[in-house]
């Protein structure tokens, strides 16, 4: 029995054997305290060791210096418990206060919207008696006009008159930013449950000009630090190519005039980038709030003006920013308004979505901006932890460098350095070449090997195609997992080798062999919304000229918006070679892709409909759940796929590179088109699976052999149905996993997954294109793999045999628990082992 005094005492009792208690000195405690912050669990050598070097501890038995121990370990677990609850007891105050806001907010809305009603409703009447009365009055009810626009007349731009703009802005930002103005209609943004651990609250804009999103979260950082953070848009706004301050202005009220170009880069090959001409105002309000407000300045006189760019489209920004108010006890509470008009007319009408969602703009700066935000109040709060989970700022400015990369080669700026190469007009690939790379590719083409490099190009080889209802997570998942499926391993080796050594050759068409990928994470923001790892080629060779590469290549990868339930995400796959170095200095030549929904239905959302929040969340029970909402939608949905790979090459080769390089993409177009196809939801019901079972003649076949088979060796009928037709339709619709494994056992001790219905794809979490790349002993833990070489052969020998229950792993490792499962040799026609059959029996995913 052992007790633990309250408080911080420095006195602990603790009983012995005979129930007797210790009373420890004051230099006993001390002496135990100094080896706890070196050794909180000592083992029991060490607690000898501890009397052995400390004689004050002479007369302490060990195991009661063990017990001493055991309760110093729980008086630490309690105080960093209080204190997490503290922690989240102060969030919760505050996030209360933030509901409390609100919800007064649309309290306030609801009794405007009645009176209106009420109005309306008693003009129209009034209007109606009158038009009945009075024939031959001529008045015409005309509705909806407050929204019509008034030419603006040129603004002063002269110190005095931006002072001027500046305090309207901040007028009309405030009233969006608490929700009190007229100038936007908010809805709530679907599938945001405000939360102790959330992002925040989240609303868009319904009917107003341009597209607008509101937001206000709570960080643990200071106000000053918050506004810091925020106006370094190109540190956490991956869309944000530059920000020039051109001009600043000192305010008599202590606040601060800037004046800004912005330029943002364009999410896909197939529209033009945006710049802003802006105004920021950065003030101290009277209740000590720091407010960052903006605007463009396009129509004014008497002052500095920014004159067209050429590859830019002028954008407006409405009175948007930032309002930071300090939180009671540290932290800030931050109110976010984005309010754009982002000039739809310049894009086709397919591509129209991409500036006229604001759930969009919700996802790519919005909400980025606060988890930047968040990211860097845990690193602030909670310095000494390391490891998996969190991405420290070299991970993030890596992170930085990719996005910057990939955005740099979709763009192709021709202040960069980037020229068009000449190409047919009905080819979808376009190539650029840049003979000056320094800047874009964020360092110099000299290598920590001492070799100097002569590629002194680069060459970016681009396309953008539509794809069919494909929800882009998914699609993302996919080329993430199963590289082979797209990625030609020559490639990969020549683009390392080029990158790491310089001068090279090209690869041939038989140079290289994929060993395999395996997948070393990094690090994972605080939502899973964006994550680092390398990817580890195995086994790579590759031929050149002057020398053999042999062993493995390393990717540097980065992977952003793999939830398929969250709403207009932005799915990302961005990866460049990498040297062990991790240096600054060493050159970066990100590729990769790119997914954007072009649905909008979302959008669309009524002020007046209520938000069925949970149904954007809900997934199915046990194994076979729904993955995600888009399988479900009536109506198909459109998304654009940017791809863009760049390589380092000799100015000599351009010709052979430019060949090699069209080449790969199309097969690359090509080959995700086919995927796509695949994991379409209008094949596929469940994640990744058909709706049907494929209608081939083998697959017929089959089916029936290894019903056939099951019934010769168990004596029941696996199920019960009448034609080929129905027992293929029936083993694909059949509750538990079915799949098939090749007999190449025997040779090489690897059987290959061949076939599989609904449930043994969904148990797998594959499709029937990936599952030849799985292999039997892959699903199975250790202790199963030391007995499947003698399954095996008891299969072939008796024809079946019964399998324990237990725990194997998908193909994405997720483990995967099952009741039983039964193995049995399936015979064709002529009576000879086709394959074997394993059917798992109530499983479902851990």
């Amino acid at each position: 029995m052992m007790t633990v005094s309250s408080g911080c005492e420095d006195r602990m009792k603790v009983a012995n054997d005979n129930g007797k208690y210790v009373r420890y000195t004051p230099e006993q405690v001390e002496a135990l305290e100094r080896v706890y912050h070196e050794c909180p669990k000592p083992s029991s050598m060490k607690r000898q060791q501890i009397i052995r070097e400390f004689p004050i501890l002479s007369n302490i038995e060990p195991q009661q210096i063990k017990v001493w121990f055991q309760n110093r370990r729980c008086r630490d677990k309690q105080k960093n418990e209080a204190s997490r609850l503290h922690g989240v007891n102060r969030k919760l105050i505050e996030m209360n206060k933030l509901l409390m806001e609100e919800n007064e907010r649309l309290q306030k809305q609801v009794s405007h919207l009645v009176y209106e009603n009420t109005f309306f409703r008693q003009q129209t009447q009034n209007n109606t008696t009158l038009a009945t009365t009075d024939p031959s009055c001529e008045s015409v009810i005309i509705s909806g006009q407050h929204h019509l626009l008034t030419p603006q007349q040129p603004r002063d731009a002269s110190p005095a008159g931006l002072l001027s703009i500046a305090e309207e802005t901040v007028a009309e930002f405030i009233s969006k930013a608490t929700g009190t103005g007229t100038a936007v209609e908010w809805v709530p943004m679907p599938g945001m449950k405000p939360g102790p651990d959330s992002i925040g609250i989240v609303a868009i804009s319904h009917g107003c000009t341009g597209v607008a999103v509101r937001a206000c979260g709570l960080v643990s950082l200071e106000p000053k630090r918050v506004a810091e953070i925020l106006k370094d848009r190109t540190s956490w706004f991956r869309d944000c190519r530059s920000v020039n301050v051109l001009n600043m202005i000192s305010t008599a009220n202590g606040g601060t005039i800037e004046l800004l170009y912005m330029q943002l880069y364009a999410p896909t090959t197939l529209v033009p980038a945006r710049d802003f001409w802006l105004l920021r105002y950065t003030s101290l309000l009277e209740n000590g709030s720091l407010v960052i407000c903006e605007r463009s300045l396009n129509n004014t006189q008497n002052g500095p003006t920014m004159p067209p760019v050429q590859h830019f489209v002028r954008a407006d920004m409405l009175p948007s920013g930032y309002l930071i108010r300090p939180c009671e006890g540290g932290g800030s509470i931050i109110h976010i308004v984005d309010h754009m008009v982002l000039e739809p007319w310049s894009v086709p009408e397919v591509l129209r979505p991409l500036y006229q969602s604001p759930m969009l703009l919700a996802q790519k700066t919005t909400m980025a901006a606060l988890r930047h935000l968040r990211q860097i109040s845990q690193e602030v709060s909670q310095p000494s932890v390391t490891g998996w989970g969190r991405m420290p700022a070299a991970l993030r400015a890596l992170s930085q460098r990719l996005s910057k990369g990939f955005n740099e080669a979709v763009n192709g700026f021709a202040d960069d350095g980037w020229s068009l190469l000449e190409s047919d007009d009905n080819d979808d690939v376009k190539l650029l070449v840049n003979s000056s790379p320094g800047k874009i590719m964020g360092g110099n083409l000299g290598y920590n090997n001492g070799c100097p490099s002569v590629s002194s190009s680069i060459l970016c080889a681009k396309a953008s195609v539509f794809l069919q209802d494909v929800p882009p997570a998914i699609l993302l998942r996919f080329l993430r997992e199963h590289r082979s499926q797209w990625a030609d391993s020559s490639i990969d080796a020549y683009s390392a080798t080029a990158i790491k050594t310089g001068p090279c050759s090209l690869p041939g068409a038989r140079a290289g062999s994929f060993g395999g990928q395996v997948i070393l994470p990094l690090a994972h923001t605080i939502e899973h919304e964006e994550f680092m790892e390398v990817i580890k080629l195995e086994n790579m060779g590759y031929c050149r000229d002057d020398m053999t590469i042999t062993g493995d290549i390393f990717l540097l990868q980065l992977c952003r918006g793999v939830d398929e339930h969250a709403v207009g995400t932005c799915a990302e796959l961005i990866f460049a070679p990498m040297d062990a170095s991790f240096s600054d200095n060493n050159p970066m030549l990100p590729s990769g892709f790119r997914i954007i929904s072009l649905d909008s239905s979302m959008d669309a959302t009524s002020p007046n409909h209520t938000l069925d929040l949970a149904s954007a969340l809900e997934v199915g029970t046990t194994g076979n759940k729904t993955y995600g909402d888009n399988a479900g939608h009536s109506e198909s949905t459109k998304s654009v796929m940017t791809i863009a790979f760049q390589f380092a090459f000799e100015a000599n080769l351009q010709d052979n590179v430019t060949t090699m390089a069209r080449q790969y993409v199309h097969s690359i177009i090509a080959s995700v088109q086919k995927v796509a196809l695949v994991i379409s939801p209008s094949h596929f019901g469940s994640k990744n699976c058909f709706l049907s079972p494929p209608s081939t003649p083998e697959a017929q076949i089959l089916a029936r052999w290894i019903c056939n088979s099951y019934r010769f060796y168990l004596g029941v009928e696996l199920q019960k149905c009448e034609g080929s037709h129905s027992i293929l339709k029936s083993l694909w619709h059949h509750s538990d996993a079915v799949m098939c494994c090749s007999l190449k056992w025997i040779l090489q001790a690897l059987p290959v997954f061949t076939f599989a219905n609904q449930s043994g794809l969904d148990m797998l979490e594959t499709t029937l294109v990936e599952l030849q790349d799985i292999t039997l002993d892959k699903i199975f833990d250790d202790q199963r793999k030391k007995t499947l070489c003698f399954e095996l052969l008891q299969i072939m020998q008796q024809g079946f045999v019964w399998i324990q229950g237990g725990i194997c792993l998908s193909s994405m490792g997720r483990p995967v628990s099952y009741e039983r499962a039964v193995a049995w040799k399936v015979l064709n026609e002529e009576e000879t082992a086709h394959c074997i059959c394993f059917m798992f029996i109530s499983w479902s995913l851990i």
